[in-house]
């Protein structure tokens, strides 16, 4: 299987040199095209309200690629035969064709468009005018990201779209960016949107550099989405790429360099509070006469004061206080003729991340060709290149770097000064289950990771008859990944769980994985104008898709390296040869097959309908169940258009009514369900054996049949003063019935069933603001808000009434905290109410003979939680039940990491060559589970050693030893007296435990990007054969303005899963960035 897919890769690898021969080809010969030079034409291109000239027109002898950029003051001069035509256009304003007629001198005025209505949006297999909407669509334009510097789409867009929320987990390089269009409906399941680029279906849209993007278009209702059927439940997000332009050859070339640092941290306890604490915990748990586990480190109590003041190690400035630095590169490369266009990009990212020994590099390359062999046919053709390759840490994923191998663990909790009993390696056989040195771990839980993609796509276009179109696509992605990791003997996976599989030496897993998809699109397009007369417009499209997906992955154990082994060591040992695979898993071939159709009709422009009727086949579902059959219609009122409104409301420029209904089907479930699979597995060891075994932890369902979602969308777009101001209002209330859930089904020899069970809603209120405020020709000022309110509700768990999730992060300690029941909302967590602290007020006395504190009647009995009770131990609320034990019964639910809004706000102003861009996101009235605060502020008999956060520091927390004496306080007075001016819990429990005070307000307002360009003036540049040139310095994660009190509050960590959003768990810190970079283009 291995030499196959090498010799895939190395056929793709041909033909893609190929494609680039032919690239640099087409490049020299438009570059070598000489014109014929009848006459010179002079003139102007000018506005047609202000007089005034305008710079950077594009002037275009028409079917040529000969063409001329206007000067600061909108003059050009071009050569042209004298019977030629003038192509005058520049965005925001009507293309002109002018004939010459012979003439020397030719004015040209530009009348301008009303961008916000008259703006062209992609739709499904196809395009409209944004007037013409009768859907719920949101829209960014390529222009809009150009003071954006990131490396991927998702993060450009953040902030921008109503409706649309985008939470990065964390800030590693390759964090995975959730995007969420109106909430989704799943439970179990996956609500990511449908990406399409360039008309083709892509499962990540990580491989398009920001630079190359003309527009990206959100389809957020099912008349929108209902179009591509089975995977439009969840939203579409379409990214349309630049492409060439009939004229000159244009090259830009975008590149920027960047600095980045830790943007925030978290205060630990300095050595002497630390070592006080050590001091407390060998007391409470060994006694005052057994302390060898305390002095062997740190000496006698009498030396406590030598650690005061005592420099302290900054572990993680250590592990993530490196000085990140990013360099990117974008270059583009178009032009064309009337008959012929083409479009090449190469980018080139390169992001020496802010944690030690981490790097993230990534390759984009593409090429987009156009042609119109005659008056009827057209070809089209996409190729896109994508290589990344990660190397070091930082995914945050189930047991390796957000669980026991935690790189920011090990930095919070190591010692915070060396220790006198440790080697120099911080390896002692003492507390090796207990502390790890934070730079030993990072580099003994290592990955290199490696991604390819290729997207081949091409079309063609046919006018069968007049008005009458018909057009193919055919098209493949490849996408192949290696995931190896390397797990040292500080690991988890080696040093805590020593058995026969690892036998405490290194180890090595190495994932491959490859998925291929293959689509044919076939639709006909028929404009039924000759039918009617000019009052009405009617459209039909009717269509056909096949869409083949292949998957298949490989997972390869190694085990019993040398104890001294590297991961460099180790993986060089393994590419001497092929690991025998341990894990393969052949998914059944995923196929689609779909017919569609939609009606677009309108009355003079003011009543205007659309119809949408998809069928789709999956063959995930058995024969009886396999078809979903999926409606929709929207209409839409334009009343602006109305006689009544023509007087006495010129100030109202558009004012449209849509209403829309429609259902979109879902089948994001791993393919074969119906029947029973199993997965081949075996174990290798290094000089060992290996075994053989098939097994399936899925119980399969032949009864599976399609989830389906119904939106409904009421909305109101408006523009006033000349559009001047522009926006729209909507609400809408979707329901998503026959749930696919991956059900526990335990005692059966399995873990889960997929079933269709139960049945969601998600309700809310969109706000889209959008002003000119000033639009003169140096000097401009556009401000852009958005808002959406988006409230989940879980209508039906079908047999179930509630059940649980867990997150995991503490083992068993914690177990379920996360509740879903019907009535509530994915996200509720669940766990205890906490009541402070116990006082000496809640005990009668202290038995000296039993060393134990007896608790007053009534007051709750927290022991089987938190363990021993004494004055100063966390105390909970007793919620259920006769007694006054607190136990499981008692958790509820204690937050909800749904916000009740967000939205953003962009301010884009210009003054005379000096640009300014400001972005602001944020969120409002969701919780965050700080998961973090309850692991560094408790201490277990499994955690001795470990440092904590610095609010619990001495004088903070409950105390129980005299400082003068180092004694154990016993004495209730004293012991108040002592502990007067603390206000939290003594850490000593018997185990990790949530309460509602690890969960925090999440609300921020963040300043995400703040931009200031200058463009030196065309007159200077245009002397250098320069169009334009531009500086700029950006910054991003500016600022934050948030209670939240971990490293930052837009996080969502732990096990993948819709059950547990809203985690914050050893996240990978963000970074706060500044860029400098420019824009030329020639």
């Amino acid at each position: 299987m291995t030499d196959l897919k090498n010799e895939k890769q190395k056929r793709l690898r041909q033909y893609f040199s190929r494609v680039v021969i032919l690239v640099l080809g087409l490049f020299i010969m438009a570059g070598s095209v000489v014109f014929a030079q009848n006459i010179t034409v002079k003139g102007k291109v000018t506005d047609s309200q202000t007089k005034e000239g305008i710079p950077g027109a594009n002037v275009v002898v028409k079917g040529t690629t000969n063409g001329v950029i206007s000067n600061f003051d909108g003059e050009y001069s071009i050569n042209v035969p004298s019977n030629g035509t003038l192509s005058v256009s520049f965005i925001g304003y009507a293309a002109q064709d002018v004939q010459v007629n012979g003439r020397t001198s030719l004015d040209v005025s530009l009348v301008t468009e009303s961008q916000e209505i008259d703006e062209v949006v992609a739709i499904g297999y196809g395009t409209v005018k944004k007037r013409d909407i009768t859907g719920s669509v949101a829209s960014v334009k390529g222009d809009d990201l150009r003071a954006i510097p990131v490396s991927s789409a998702a993060e450009a867009i953040t902030g921008k779209l109503a409706g649309v929320q985008i939470t990065a987990t964390e800030g590693s390089p390759d964090a995975e960016i959730k995007i969420r269009v109106r909430g989704g409906g799943s439970i179990t399941q996956d609500n990511s949107p449908l990406y399409i680029v360039d008309g083709f279906p892509v499962s990540s849209i990580s491989q398009i550099s920001p630079s190359e993007i003309q527009s990206i278009d959100v389809l957020k209702d099912a008349s929108s989405t209902a179009i591509y059927g089975s995977r439009g439940a969840n939203g579409v997000i379409i990214i349309t790429t630049k492409s060439g332009q009939a004229g000159k050859v244009s090259v830009s070339y975008n590149s920027y360099y960047s600095l980045k640092r830790m943007a925030n941290k978290l205060d630990v306890l300095d050595p002497e509070d630390y070592v006080n604490w050590q001091y407390e915990y060998a007391v409470l748990r060994y006694g005052a006469e057994k302390l060898d586990t305390y002095t062997k480190f740190f000496g006698p109590y009498q030396d406590m004061d030598l650690f005061a003041g005592q420099p302290m190690n900054n572990w993680q400035e250590q592990i993530y206080g490196r000085l990140g630095e990013v360099f990117n590169h974008d270059l583009g490369v178009r032009g064309g003729t009337d008959k012929f266009s083409y479009s090449f990009n190469y980018a080139h990212l390169n992001d020496k991340a802010i944690m030690i020994g981490s790097d993230f590099k990534r390759d984009n390359l593409s090429f987009k060709m156009n042609h119109k062999a005659n008056e009827k046919v057209q070809l089209a053709f996409t190729m896109r290149y994508s290589d990344t390759e990660i190397n070091g840490g930082g995914a945050n994923e189930q047991n390796e770097a957000s669980s026991a191998d935690s790189r920011l663990k090990h930095s919070v909790t190591y010692t915070p000064m060396p220790m006198s009993g440790l080697t120099d390696d911080g390896v002692d056989e003492d507390i090796a289950s207990y502390l790890q040195n934070p730079i030993t771990a990072t580099y003994d839980n290592d990955r290199v990771q490696k991604r390819k993609n290729y997207n081949l796509a091409g079309s063609f276009s046919w006018e069968a008859f007049e008005n009458m179109f018909f057009k193919s696509d055919v098209g493949m992605d490849n996408n192949t990944s290696s995931d190896n990791r390397f797990y040292g003997l500080t690991t988890y996976y080696i040093n805590n769980a020593p058995s026969s599989e690892n036998q405490g030496h290194p180890a090595i897993i190495l994932r491959n994985s490859i998925q291929e998809r293959i689509r044919n699109t076939n639709t006909l397009n028929y404009d039924l104008k000759e039918f009617l007369n000019d009052d009405h417009t009617a459209k039909l499209l009717l269509g056909q898709e096949y869409v083949l997906t292949k998957s298949q992955e490989t997972t390869s154990v190694v085990h019993g390296f040398p104890k001294l082994f590297t991961s460099k060591e180790a993986f060089r040992l393994t590419n001497q040869g092929v690991a025998n695979s341990v894990a393969d898993f052949y998914s059944p071939d995923d196929k689609l097959l779909s017919f569609f159709g939609r009606l677009n009709y309108d009355y003079k422009s003011k009543y205007i309908l659309a119809a949408t009727f998809r069928a789709d086949g999956s063959s995930k579902f058995s024969e009886g169940n396999r078809w979903g059959y999926f409606p929709s219609a929207a209409l839409a009122w334009r009343i602006s258009g109305e006689e009544f409104m023509q007087s006495g409301a010129s100030w109202l420029d558009d004012l449209k009514l849509r209403l829309s209904y429609g259902s979109a089907g879902n089948d994001r479930i791993p393919a074969g369900q119906m029947s029973q699979t199993f997965v081949s597995s075996s174990s290798t060891w290094m000089n060992g054996f290996d075994s053989y075994w098939a097994a399936s932890k899925t119980m399969a369902n032949p009864d599976l049949k399609w989830e389906t979602t119904y939106t409904r969308n009421l909305g109101l777009d408006f523009a006033l003063f000349k559009s001047c101001l522009s926006g729209s209002f909507e609400t809408y209330f979707n329901t998503t019935k026959g749930l696919l859930m991956a059900f526990p089904v335990s005692g059966t020899g399995y873990d889960t069933q997929y079933r269709n069970m139960g049945e969601t809603q998600n309700s809310g209120f969109e706000v889209v603001l959008n002003s000119s405020v000033i639009n003169k020709k140096n000097f401009g000022l556009n401000l852009s808000f958005n808002i959406g309110f988006n409230k989940n509700k879980i209508n039906s768990l079908g047999i179930m009434d509630d059940f649980g999730a867990e997150t995991g992060w503490a083992s068993t300690d914690i177990g379920t905290d996360y509740w879903i029941a019907e009535g509530g909302s994915v996200g509720k967590m669940y766990g205890y109410v906490s009541d402070g602290r116990y006082e000496v007020s809640d005990f009668d006395r202290y038995d000296a003979t039993t060393s134990k504190w007896i608790l007053k009647e009534g007051v709750a009995d927290a022991t089987a939680v938190v363990g021993t009770l004494r004055p100063g131990t966390m105390k909970l609320k007793n919620l259920v039940g006769e007694t006054s034990a607190v136990n499981i019964d008692d958790r509820t639910i204690i937050g909800d990491a749904n916000p009740l809004h967000t939205g953003g706000f962009t301010i884009n102003a210009f003054l005379y060559g000096f640009d300014l861009t400001a972005v602001l996101n944020w969120s409002y009235g969701n919780d965050i589970y700080n998961a973090n605060k309850v692991e560094y502020t408790q201490s277990s008999p499994r955690y001795q050693y470990r440092n904590m956060i610095s609010m619990m520091g001495n004088g903070e927390r409950w105390t129980n030893i005299d400082q003068a004496t180092g004694r154990l306080v016993n004495d209730g007075a004293t012991l108040s007296g002592m502990n007067a001016g603390t206000t939290l819990w003594s850490p000593y429990m018997a185990r990790f435990v949530f309460t509602d005070w690890a969960v925090e307000d999440g609300s921020f307002i963040r300043l995400n990007t703040l931009s200031l360009g200058y463009t030196i003036p065309s007159a200077l540049t245009q002397k250098l054969n320069i169009q334009s040139l531009r500086f700029y310095v950006t910054g991003n994660n500016v600022a934050i303005l948030t209670n939240y009190s971990g490293f930052d509050p837009e996080v969502s960590t732990r096990r993948k899963s819709n059950l547990t959003p809203g985690v914050d768990y050893s996240a990978y810190p963000k970074s706060r960035q500044l860029v400098f970079g420019l824009n030329l283009n020639f």
